[in-house]
């Protein structure tokens, strides 16, 4: 399929959606459509890998008639004894299992004929998956999704009734396209997309706009002492502490793969529910599997994962790479102990009213020596006094903030401000600060600005070759001195102005000019006066020489 047929299909989805949704809550209607845009692709996927281990004894689908039953159900019925052997091989091969009656083929059908019991069977699918499909337990993947909702109708069968629709008409999208696990994800991705951008400041809770995520997953990737020589190979762990629907994750996870190099495990962390069941899909859509990635519901900063306050130095956790877009000025209430976390107790703990350099220490905190962080922030963290500024003065007096890069304005669904990429290492060789002013190279668009492949390899090209000689206008390598001179504030337009230089004026050149100006004014005078004479009218006054 084609990257045009893989962007139709998602477009075909959103009509679909924007057609089906009529008065319910478009929160609640994304919930509901990607959920079985999940179950098709996990179905897809399950039943292409029961074929494979199978082999001859998978019944010819063409041969099964009666009731839309699926192959593999046919498969289960004729080979009763063979059941718990088969599904203890595909939860190693395929590592996880869907019982025939859940798969998306007999909901299909179900839905298709108007079946009474499409919802009750629907529910138990869901808690089958979230229960008993994974080695790895799902619980709570569809906990946000209630199928008894009086928002999909007052009674059962309305319910019912709601559900057959919008499902027959999902399978009447899905069948027009060749599906697979890369498509499904494709059009799960721009289905987040266009829910975002219509969710206004929500959106940021759950995604980050694709361009914007590929230029902190382009710079990421690189070799991080060594940007210069290109992608790294290699990349063990990843982590994201505000991951939302984990869309920049695997941005990351792309970016490394498609650059010829191999990704370890994938670390989430996510505060809101729903996004956070949102986030577990999208890696599962996406062929990660369950034993590749770990998401954690749980409060960044209060860090309430267990498993990243481990004490002992040991068996600290540690990543190669740190990426967030973590909310904007997030107001928090700090403990009174929170000077003495480990997190905080060598920089500071951040202000009540802007918990922006809370979430990028918790990050910086669990960088490995020779990793790199990109996070996305509002542009006060670069000048705002207090207690702020004793942290961005002793993350710059340790050599730890390594590149600022300022982006434009109006780039995100949830918010028009202009905000800024910090990229941090613990070990960096430059001595200075890379300053890249990128604040008017976009395109304009009529509700929001946009970056194209241009300005984002524009902006990765400049932080990779890190020149020597500014570039005007765009770019400037800045000595620790001159940030000191400046009381450590880092706005990025003291260091890289984008003012344009009014053109120097020849004073004598211009004077010149005036001077011959006024000559022919004069001259034009007189000659006009010579007719006015002609007429009997009285002339115009001349200067006198």
């Amino acid at each position: 399929m084609t990257e045009n047929d893989q962007k139709q299909l998602g477009k075909t989805l959103w009509k679909i959606a924007d057609d089906l949704r009529g008065s319910m809550n478009a929160d609640d209607f994304r919930d509901y459509m990607l959920a079985f845009l999940f179950l098709r692709y996990l179905s897809d996927n399950y039943e292409a890998a029961a074929q494979k281990e199978l082999g001859k004894d998978y019944p010819d689908p063409d041969s099964v008639e009666n009731g839309g039953r699926t192959p593999l159900s046919v498969w289960y019925e004729d080979n009763p004894d063979d059941i718990e052997a088969f599904e203890k091989q595909m939860r190693r091969k395929a590592h996880y299992v869907v019982k025939p009656k859940y798969l998306w083929t007999n909901i299909a059908y179900l839905a298709r004929t108007q079946d009474d019991e499409l919802l009750k069977t629907l529910q138990a699918g869901f808690k089958h998956i979230e229960n008993e499909s994974f080695a790895s337990t799902f619980a709570g993947l569809f906990s946000e999704i209630n199928l008894g909702s009086d928002k999909l109708g007052r009674t059962y069968a309305d319910r019912n009734a709601k559900l057959c629709t919008i499902i027959r008409r999902i399978a009447e999208g899905l069948s027009e396209f060749s599906t697979d696990s890369d498509t499904l994800g494709d059009a799960y991705e721009y289905l987040l997309d266009q829910f975002a951008a219509g969710s206004g400041k929500k959106a940021g809770e759950f995604y980050t706009p694709q361009r914007i995520s590929d230029i902190l997953s382009g710079i990421v990737t690189l070799d991080s002492q060594s940007p210069e020589t290109g992608p790294r190979r290699k990349l063990a762990s990843v982590y994201d502490f505000a991951c939302g629907s984990g869309s920049l994750l695997l941005n990351v996870r792309r970016s490394i793969v498609e650059g010829g190099g191999t990704i370890g495990m994938i670390y989430g962390q996510e505060y809101n529910i729903t996004t956070y069941n949102l986030a577990r899909m999208n890696m599962l859509l996406h062929g990660v599997k369950d034993t590749e990635f770990e998401i954690y519901h749980g409060d960044t900063l209060k860090n309430e994962w267990d498993w990243l306050r481990e004490t002992n130095p040991a068996k600290k956790p540690r990543f190669d790479a740190v990426v967030a877009n973590p909310p904007f000025s997030y107001r928090w209430n700090p403990r009174d102990e929170a000077s003495e976390d480990m997190r905080f107790k060598n920089h500071g703990v951040a202000p009540k009213s802007a918990a922006d350099f809370g979430f990028l220490l918790h990050g910086f905190h669990y960088l490995k020596d020779d990793g790199v962080m990109a996070i996305i922030l509002p542009h006060g963290v670069l000048f705002r006094g207090g207690a702020e500024a004793r942290i961005r003065k002793k993350l710059l007096e340790d050599g730890h903030i390594d590149t600022v890069i300022g982006l434009p304005a109006n780039l995100f669904y949830s918010t028009g401000i202009p905000v800024c990429i910090l990229v941090l290492k613990k070990c960096k060789q430059p001595d200075d600060v890379l300053f890249i002013n990128a604040e008017e190279h976009f395109d304009k668009g009529k509700r929001q600005n946009h970056l194209n492949e241009e300005h984002i390899a524009k902006i990765i090209d400049t932080y990779k070759e890190r020149p020597e000689e500014p570039i005007e206008r765009y770019a400037r390598r800045v000595e620790m001195d001159e940030i000191k001179d400046n009381d450590w504030n880092l706005n990025i337009s003291r260091y890289v102005s984008t003012a344009e230089m009014e053109p120097e004026i020849d004073l004598a050149i211009v004077h010149k000019e005036l001077v011959s100006t006024e000559r022919d004014i004069q001259e034009a005078i007189r000659r006009h006066n010579q007719f006015l004479t002609e007429l009997g009218l009285p002339p115009l006054p001349v200067a006198e020489e």
